[in-house]
């Protein structure tokens, strides 16, 4: 009997398990609604100078050329904010930021409700000012298979 961790998602193997089927259906959610073809680990160069470093983005293209950052995160257990989480939020923010331009940025999270509040739109309503201009925000449902554009 191994450790428990107390940080797993219930049902779930493992966590990278859990990313990995949630990027597999944003792959598939694109392609059936909007003709996307994106391929997995999709790098490009990112920086703040002239100095810049490959980056690996969840999915991505090159024509047309789109970036895709997928994040399945819950509220907690006891039903609060994941703030950890919300710090991987920022900070794929920030990678979207110093992309090289001309690409399409999606930002595709788990639709997740605590209390009628999503977990997308909180996100939103308390770090909205993090996100840059021309990023979306897409929730998806893994139940009914449907994505909304909230932003």
């Amino acid at each position: 009997m191994g450790d428990i961790n107390n940080f797993q998602r219930l049902g779930a193997p493992h966590s990278a398990g859990v990313g990995s089927a949630f990027e597999v259906m944003a792959k598939k959610f694109f392609q059936t609604t909007e003709a996307l073809e994106l391929e997995p680990n999709f790098s490009v160069p990112v920086g703040v100078t002239h100095l810049k470093k490959m980056h690996r983005f969840d999915l991505g293209s090159k024509s047309p050329a789109v970036l895709v950052e997928c994040k399945s995160h819950t509220w907690t257990q006891a039903g609060n904010m994941p703030s950890a989480k919300m710090t991987v939020w920022n900070e794929a923010m920030y990678y979207f930021h110093i992309a090289l331009g001309g690409f399409r940025r999606i930002m595709f999270v788990l639709r997740h409700h605590r209390r009628g509040l999503s977990l997308a739109s909180y996100y939103l309503q308390t770090h909205g000012h993090m996100v840059p201009s021309g990023v979306e925000v897409w929730e998806f449902d893994t139940d009914t298979m449907l994505g909304e554009r909230l932003r």
